[in-house]
């Protein structure tokens, strides 16, 4: 069962990585850097000190942090745990894929993933009532964790289940959050 799991995670990997062309190779080099999302990341706090003031945007900004830290780590420990090859570094599908970034790290599970999905999950439930359209804030995982694939650098398995974890991690930093939120903040 465990091998048709991997070989239709390699081959949905070698289909969605091969639909890549030069032509939108640089756009998805920029995606995948975190420095090139500073501007997205201002913009979205600027929002939320406008909306919620800077005492709560500042403790918001911890709990940030602190998942930020534990699904880093808990993601670091999977990866030397499980000591996966990333697509790029696997010798057996190396030649099907169109590689564009290495990496020496292994691949399971995915910190991009699982850092953009936690973070988007936490700040979706703790913002939701202030924000109409916050849900859009999900489509920044699905964006940052594709440029991933695309590059060779990921398996979609890798993916779903840093997405998943990152999930988790958010809703279980949420409820923390909730819990030890001070009463003079509002919301």
């Amino acid at each position: 069962m465990l091998e048709k799991i991997e070989k239709l995670d390699i081959n949905l990997l070698v289909y969605l990585n091969g639909l890549g062309s030069e032509t939108y190779d640089k756009f998805w080099l920029i995606i995948t850097e975190q420095v090139y999302w500073t501007p997205f990341f201002l913009l979205l706090f600027y929002l939320i000190y406008k909306k919620i003031g800077g005492k709560q945007t500042l403790y918001i900004l911890l709990f940030v942090a602190i998942l930020l830290a534990f699904t880093d780590q808990t993601c670091n420990l999977f990866k030397h745990t499980f000591q996966r090859l990333r697509p790029c570094n696997n010798p057996d599908i190396k030649a099907d894929l169109r590689i564009l970034i290495i990496r020496n790290s292994f691949s399971f599970f995915s910190g991009h993933a699982a850092n953009t999905m936690a973070v988007a999950t936490f700040l979706y439930l703790a913002l939701k009532r202030h924000f109409k359209y916050l849900g859009f804030l999900f489509l920044w995982p699905l964006i940052f964790a594709y440029s991933r694939i695309y590059l060779g650098l990921h398996y979609p398995g890798d993916i779903l289940t840093g997405y998943f974890f990152g999930a988790l991690f958010g809703f279980l930093i949420y409820l923390a959050y909730r819990r030890l939120k001070p009463q003079y903040f509002p919301g």
